[in-house]
């Protein structure tokens, strides 16, 4: 490669210091949902708000638009494509951040520590009232948010599309209407067959032991690729996965009291971000810290997590290898066997909380939380009105009403934070995971047969050849294209649902 020139170089070392500081606020951010202790809520929050100015101003400012503006000047016609697209991606995010007032930046940061503070209070306390404030004053600053980045998007967009471009580049509600279609029509007459079927014996209730849980935990990371030099894993409120440095992956899990496998799912799907987040590219010039070695987009992160979870831990040939780790651990098999065991792992039946949804009703749940957000940000739902909302539209998509706002509109964080445009990528990641499973075993074979093999690490090797490496070269739906050879869609994942019920119904109780 040849010498960089000297405004790349200025830039590169810029955008060094910038990602520096971007990793303490991730740092900051583990601690507080891990380990800092309530307290510190109101402090944390002028932490959080004081890096976010300071990163809006090394995003916005005149130096930094002074920097890409000459390293812009110095391409040339035989440039690498690859530096081409990062100056592209910098620009574009350049205009978005000149475009923000930095006291709305300040502010935004403030009003999600102190939402992520109260939800947590709020949910445990079963208060929706207490968290309505924090909520209506994100959804305030989200929307003045909007309206300030409208003038630097490339084509026009809603309120809410704006706010969900740095989760899914190019995305539209058109587009997620599209793919959405299918699954609202077809997932509740597959829970119906489900539920037309001869119910299959069911355990008494019981818990794992919590000690027994972080032993299985522990071993199914040591089984795929968990290196203790570069990963770390904490509880907290809501399991997630953090990324504080290029060798420095974190995820989180947590144990719920009568889901005995709900920590066992919860540490697979936080690994299969963070094993994407470790494959990302990062030893070239090109990638970090430039945008190219970031990921495509929160809808290929959730395709990753859903991977490990569902085709891999879930699968058939994955009971299989773990029901006797699990029955000598406990000492007993409640499960009655393997075929027991395995639809513990896929009961296919609706449910209340998102992270414990089966396959087919979890999409369900995503659609639910998308016209919410419709409503709330561009509908002018009242906040007061969102619970019975929330309990109407469940009750319309699933039959079901919770008992409680905690088990209803409190259980996910994301609100909480302001994240509006980031649920719909959950359901992306499955519609992709499919098309892309589907990809992978047409080249080195069936994953049900690799899982049964203990051939774990034949999955990896894949996706890091395949797709980890594409970074953010491509958007979600270029990467499928490239990957799979076709656009995406629901097809895959209809398909592999209906087979899934196929044998799962087919096979009795």
């Amino acid at each position: 490669m040849p010498a960089a020139a000297p405004a790349l170089d200025q830039l590169q070392r810029h955008l060094h210091t910038t990602r520096l500081l971007g990793s303490i606020s991730s740092t900051l951010y583990y601690d507080q949902n891990t380990v800092m202790p309530a307290a510190g809520a109101a402090w944390r929050g002028e932490q959080l708000a004081l890096l976010a100015a300071q990163l809006h101003e090394r995003q916005s400012s005149a130096t930094y638009a002074d920097l890409v503006a000459a390293a812009e000047a110095e391409l040339t016609a035989d440039a690498p494509p690859q530096r081409r697209r990062n100056l592209q991606l910098l620009r574009l995010e350049l205009d978005r951040q000149s475009c923000l007032d930095p006291a709305l930046v300040t502010a935004l940061a403030r009003a999600q520590s102190h939402g992520n503070a109260v939800w947590q209070q709020a949910r445990a306390a079963n208060d929706f009232a207490a968290f309505a404030p924090a909520l209506r004053q994100l959804i305030a600053l989200r929307r003045e948010q909007a309206g300030q980045l409208v003038a630097a998007e490339p084509v026009a967009r809603s309120p809410w599309e704006i706010l969900a471009q740095p989760f899914e580049p190019d995305i539209s509600k058109t587009r997620l209407q599209e793919l959405f279609a299918p699954l609202s029509a077809e997932l509740p007459g597959l829970l119906e067959q489900v539920a037309a079927a001869p119910a299959p014996r069911q355990p008494a209730p019981f818990d794992l032991p919590e000690a027994l849980q972080e032993s299985l935990c522990a071993e199914l990371l040591d089984g795929w690729g968990y290196d203790g030099r570069r990963c770390q894993r904490s509880r907290s409120a809501h399991p997630f996965s953090c990324t504080v440095g290029p060798e420095d992956f974190r995820i989180t899990t947590r144990v719920v009291r009568g889901q005995p496998l709900s920590a066992f799912l919860a540490t697979a799907h936080e690994w299969g971000h963070s094993l994407y987040e470790q494959g990302l590219p990062r030893s070239d010039d090109h990638f970090f810290p430039w945008p190219l070695g970031e990921a495509t987009s929160m809808g290929v992160h959730e395709s990753q997590s859903l991977f490990w979870e569902c085709r891999v831990a879930r699968s058939r040939a994955f009971a299989e290898r773990w029901h006797p780790r699990f029955h000598q651990g406990l000492g007993s098999d409640p499960w009655g066997g393997v075929q027991g065991f395995w639809r513990s792992f896929n009961p296919l039946r609706p449910g209340l909380i998102r992270v414990e949804a089966d396959e087919l009703s979890y999409s369900l749940h995503i659609v639910l939380r998308f016209e919410l957000e419709l409503a709330l940000l561009e509908q002018e739902l009242p906040v007061e009105e969102l619970p019975g909302q929330w309990n109407r539209r469940l009750k319309d998509l699933l039959g079901l009403v919770p008992p409680t706002d905690a088990e209803g509109c409190l259980q996910d964080i994301h609100w909480a934070e302001g994240l509006f445009g980031y649920f719909p990528s959950y359901a992306l990641g499955h519609l992709i995971s499919a098309q892309i499973s589907e990809a992978l075993e047409q080249e080195i074979g069936p994953i049900e047969t690799l899982v049964a093999a203990g051939q774990e690490a034949a999955l990896r090797e894949w996706l890091a050849r395949s797709l980890w490496p594409l970074g953010r070269s491509v958007n979600a739906e270029q990467l499928v294209q490239q990957v799979t050879g076709r656009p995406l869609g629901s097809d895959a994942f209809l398909t592999y649902l209906r087979a899934k019920v196929g044998q799962l119904v087919g096979e009795g109780g």
